[in-house]
């Protein structure tokens, strides 16, 4: 009797990488979808379940944030892929969007969440 072998392909690390690389745009593509919904729903006036619901999105990916020192998680572990210094080689961005994806997006949510403070006082006297 014949024993079939199985054969299993491994990932390289480059396609580990890539795979990584896909997630984490994803992910930040969602995310992207929060922030301008929150913005566009406090400019509008709009203020529903959903913005809520992206403040809490937002406030726990800052405390992930918070939690690894500043680096997005998925940079830790494409990390072990990768030595790239480049500052997308875990995403496919532009590198000075890389670079700055932090600080952009935190000016955009304070923005959002100060529009956000005012509509409640407005609508609230």
């Amino acid at each position: 009797m014949k024993q079939a072998h199985e054969h299993k392909q491994t990932l390289t690390s480059e396609q580990k990488l890539l795979l990584i690389k896909v997630l984490h745009t994803l992910i930040w593509v969602f995310f992207n979808v929060v922030i301008f919904y929150l913005l566009y729903a406090v400019i509008t006036n709009r203020i529903d379940k959903w913005v809520w619901i992206c403040l809490g999105l937002i406030v726990l990916e800052g405390l992930v944030l918070l939690v690894f020192k500043k680096m997005c998680p998925i940079t830790v572990v494409a990390r072990k892929y990768s030595d790239s210094t480049r500052d997308n080689f875990d995403i496919f961005l532009p590198n000075w969007l890389a670079r700055y994806n932090k600080e952009i997006y935190t000016s955009i949510v304070i923005v959002s969440v100060f529009i956000l403070i005012y509509r409640l006082l407005a609508d609230n006297p």
